[in-house]
């Protein structure tokens, strides 16, 4: 696992030097082939060197972190065409990368939340740096202090097992179980913000509506998962107060995500609605990892992969048009079809796979999920089907009111995609549709 950190490591200089824009994001293609090729065991952790080692969770986490920093860099060429501090956006993408790949690694449970927390960091000054708007900096205080306040227990927590157990590796968390109220709620904790769930969600739609394309990317596509490769990791430890106390989490994030689900129908920023989705989606998420069953796990796997992509590819369908138009409004943002019909298949096939539609990943995940759900518990059916009945909902009003209606007439001159756009859309669709047909592979791991 050492020689791939080795190669982020040494494209840092990279970043420093003049017109290499593109030639950073090659050696993320590079990268992520060569990662792709390693061979490792599905059912335990493998590639063990110092800290690091890699099982079928990280290994997934792991390409789909190279992949959406590589896409980053493809949505990103507006500040390559300006040259707005260009080499310290690249170099704040590949620490990045280098934080996100140690966290997805990591086999000590310290160095673990020292990067889950360093990975806050590029963010931050991905938002602060290149966001749009004044408010960045508020909407900067609130991804902090949210995460902050809420990370402090869980390093108590780790400080507490390590005293109590004297070991501080996240393999053997699984021969021991505790029963102690106080360090499940603080350890979990701090992966249910960054989740986020609903009641500590505030932050999220702020972030997204101020970050600059590239930070909403990374935002909606891996630190959100962050939080769920948390709880898949720590789950194992608390397995008696889990089976009691997890019904807690359900609860909060069926009905937060059928209120969210709502709440979508009345934003009218694109981002916003974007980002709200994301709340609705990660609610699941939750869910099936907190019943604690085999399809419950491997729906919300499949679930954080599948939504990675394509809220990440929704993300940048917001932005080709904010580029243009410079407003997320929908009211503004109406008919784009007259103008981008091919953009318009895009929009579709995105939102289409955001409602859960064959054969993206998300339908796996949801189906899984709802698998879970209903046999642990047959009255969270309710909520399930509101809650996947309003995705539909709220995807087909984004597509309907920005690619139908009367177009704007104030718009003087006007581009339609480019071939980077599209191809950079493609990148996002095809994994998000084509690991279908690998699930038995993802199947497995648990």
């Amino acid at each position: 696992m050492m020689k791939f950190l080795m190669m982020m490591m040494f494209m840092i200089p990279l970043c420093f030097m003049k017109k290499m824009f593109w030639m950073v994001q090659m050696m993320m293609m590079m990268l992520l082939f060569i990662f792709m090729n390693m061979s490792i065991n599905i059912n335990n952790f493998s590639n063990l060197s110092y800290m690091l080692g890699c099982d079928m969770i990280s290994f997934g986490l792991i390409m789909l972190s190279i992949w959406i920093c590589m896409l980053m860099i493809m949505a990103s060429e507006s500040l390559n065409k300006k040259n707005f501090y260009l080499n310290f956006f690249l170099f704040n993408i590949i620490i990045l990368l280098i934080m996100l790949y140690l966290t997805f690694t990591m086999m000590n449970m310290f160095m673990f939340y020292l990067f889950f927390e360093g990975s806050l960091i590029p963010t931050l000054m991905l938002i602060i740096g290149w966001g749009y708007q004044p408010e960045r900096i508020q909407a900067g205080m609130y991804l902090l202090f949210y995460t902050l306040f809420a990370s402090l227990p869980l390093l108590m927590g780790i400080f507490f097992i390590f005293n109590q157990l004297n070991f501080m590796s996240m393999y053997f968390l699984k021969f021991f179980n505790m029963n102690l109220y106080l360090l499940y709620f603080s350890m979990i904790m701090a992966f249910l913000v960054k989740m986020p769930m609903y009641f500590v969600h505030l932050w999220l739609p702020k972030a997204h509506v101020e970050a600059p394309v590239s930070g909403s990317m990374i935002l909606a596509g891996i630190m959100l998962k962050l939080g769920g490769y948390g709880l898949l990791r720590i789950m194992i430890f608390f397995q008696n107060l889990s089976l009691k106390l997890n019904f807690i989490w359900v609860v909060i994030s069926l009905l937060g995500g059928f209120y969210i689900s709502l709440k979508c129908f009345c934003q009218v920023d694109m981002k916003s609605l974007i980002a709200y989705s994301s709340v609705a989606h990660m609610s699941l998420v939750i869910c099936g990892i907190m019943v604690m069953n085999y399809w419950g796990y491997l729906g919300s796997y499949l679930m954080m992969i599948g939504h990675g992509l394509c809220s990440s590819g929704m993300f940048c369908l917001a932005n080709i048009t904010y580029e243009r138009l410079h407003s997320r409004s929908l009211f503004l943002n109406k008919g784009l079809m007259n103008f981008m019909p091919s953009m318009s298949l895009w929009w579709f096939l995105m939102l289409s796979s955001n409602m859960a539609a064959p054969p993206s990943m998300n339908l796996l995940g949801e189906i899984s999920l709802i698998n879970s759900m209903v046999s642990w518990s047959w009255l969270t059916m309710i909520m399930l089907i509101m809650i996947s009945f309003f995705s539909a909902g709220y995807s087909l009003y984004l597509y309907s009111y920005t690619q139908h209606g009367k177009f704007n007439m104030s718009i003087f001159s006007f581009y339609t995609g480019v071939s980077r756009e599209y191809l950079m859309l493609l990148l996002h669709w095809l994994p998000l549709n084509m690991l279908v047909l690998k699930i038995d592979y993802m199947m497995i791991w648990f």
